[in-house]
């Protein structure tokens, strides 16, 4: 019997689960764009098996570990590493067995899905996970691992990867792209400019980081020209190995439009240390706004991940660092905060800034309206917390009636959890064909359309907006 139900998430109306399928069926075996993620780029660079089951499917998915320290499970029992370099839990097998118990934990979410699809349509396994099937799943897995058919190459290609964007900070080197563009390899993996560390000033390190920024591009950094040339010399660099685009993590979506002396003189104060909680905020909001007008220069397709707010638990990120499921949606606002940003490049057609949310509130109220009017602006995907069939469901209600399908950019799977691409993609195409299924049912798309709209959504959005 098969672990997924292979009519999920299609309306329960017999004409419409039957468009609905037809439709998916359509799209199903498309390529998939992997536009935004956070894999990493040396298993493609290296192509060594993965180590273990427990490094594939627990240690590097916050979506999985954070579900078990909800639970009490220490986060060092799951394998994380410490900031400290202090020992965590090394065995593989006592990482699984944690997880295994564990498995109930998922159901009815959109983690338990993903799961699921990842054991049975990428493993072969039939069976739901439990303490008492643990380890003949692991050593499964771990067969199957040994094989050269599950190394990182050939999982991408079994996969139907035509594109995948990891995600870069301005001080990396790239030097695994490098390797990856040197081996001939024909997979295409390409970077993304993530600026963070050297654009907000409340992240550590920051005056450090600058710093390197200088050293690494051999630009005046304690100047605003130097600043901003370097910022120009590195997106150029990424360019160079890949990227078409550019993403910004900030607390808000707060933008400025400040004159040139205004720029310098908050920037010095930055620099010095000496700004307030207000200077960092207009800091980063003039940043967004000077990353923009470089995108009209380059090219690059601006991305725009406001309202989480990261860190939330002190202890986890001083024992544990970034992203390691702290990072909890807030309320944000968009209106008022876009308005400077778009006000300098909001009307140029040949710009590309797509929006993420966290705060569901705002997709009627704010960002639909937004793009729906200005044609710089496109509405990124459900994120994080809403890449489920609820979330996605959500999304095209209160955002089709004002933007349409065509102000949105597809769909992209923003993960760390390799195997659950294909799962979660496939997500995405059931839960759009079942929205399309119901508009067409309910007369207020044709047929002939929906077909089209379900392509654009799977694939063709995601390679315009994104310029793939």
């Amino acid at each position: 019997m098969p672990l997924t139900d292979p009519n999920r998430l299609f309306p329960v109306d017999k004409r419409q689960r039957d468009l609905a399928r037809a439709l998916y069926d359509s799209v199903a075996e498309l390529p998939i764009i992997s536009p935004h993620g956070h894999c990493d780029p040396v298993w493609f660079a290296q192509n060594e098996r993965f180590p273990n089951p427990a490094e594939l499917f627990v240690v590097p998915d916050h979506y999985v570990f954070r579900m078990l320290v909800s639970q009490g499970v220490p986060m060092a029992d799951l394998g994380v590493c410490r900031e400290n370099g202090e020992p965590v839990e090394a065995d593989p097998r006592k990482i699984w067995h944690h997880f295994a118990k564990a498995y109930p934990l998922f159901r009815g979410t959109p983690s338990g899905m993903w799961l699921d699809h990842s054991l049975e349509h990428v493993f072969g396994i039939d069976q739901v996970m439990s303490a008492a099937n643990a380890w003949e799943l692991y050593d499964h897995i771990e067969g199957k691992l040994a094989t050269e058919a599950f190394r990182p190459r050939a999982l991408f290609e079994s996969f139907n990867i035509e594109v995948l964007a990891t995600t870069e900070s301005a001080l990396d080197d790239l030097r695994w792209h490098q390797k990856i563009k040197e081996s001939g390899w024909e997979g295409r993996v390409i970077t993304t400019y993530r600026p963070d560390a050297v654009v907000d000033p409340d992240f550590e390190g920051f005056i450090e980081n600058v710093r390197a920024f200088g050293s690494i591009t051999g630009e005046n950094v304690q100047t605003w020209d130097g600043y901003l040339a370097a910022h120009r010399s590195r997106r150029e660099f990424f360019k160079f190995h890949g990227a078409t685009a550019s993403d910004h993590g900030h607390p808000s979506a707060a933008t400025s439009n400040l004159t040139r002396s205004e720029a310098e003189l908050l920037y010095t104060r930055i620099l010095s240390g000496e700004h307030t909680a207000q200077d960092a905020e207009t800091f980063r909001g003039q940043m967004l706004t000077e990353m923009a007008k470089m995108s009209l220069e380059d090219g690059l397709t601006l991305q725009i991940h406001a309202g989480s707010r990261r860190n939330h638990s002190v202890k986890t990120f001083a024992q544990f660092g970034r992203d390691k499921g702290f990072d909890i949606p807030g309320s944000t606002d968009y209106v008022t905060a876009l308005k400077p940003l778009l006000d300098v490049v909001g009307m140029e057609p040949n710009l590309t800034i797509i929006l993420f949310t966290l705060d569901e509130t705002v997709y009627a109220r704010e960002i639909a309206p937004l793009a729906g009017a200005y044609p710089a602006l496109k509405l990124g995907p459900p994120w994080w917390f809403h890449d489920s069939y609820e979330g996605i469901k959500r999304f095209r209600e209160m955002t089709t009636e004002t933007a349409g399908f065509y102000n949105t950019v597809g769909f992209n799977d923003d993960t760390r959890a390799f195997c659950s691409i294909p799962a979660r993609h496939d997500v995405s195409r059931r839960s759009d064909s079942a929205y399309l299924s119901i508009l067409v049912t309910t007369g207020r798309l044709r047929e002939t359309d929906a077909f089209e709209v379900a392509q654009d959504l799977a694939y063709g959005l995601a390679k315009s907006a994104y310029k793939l």
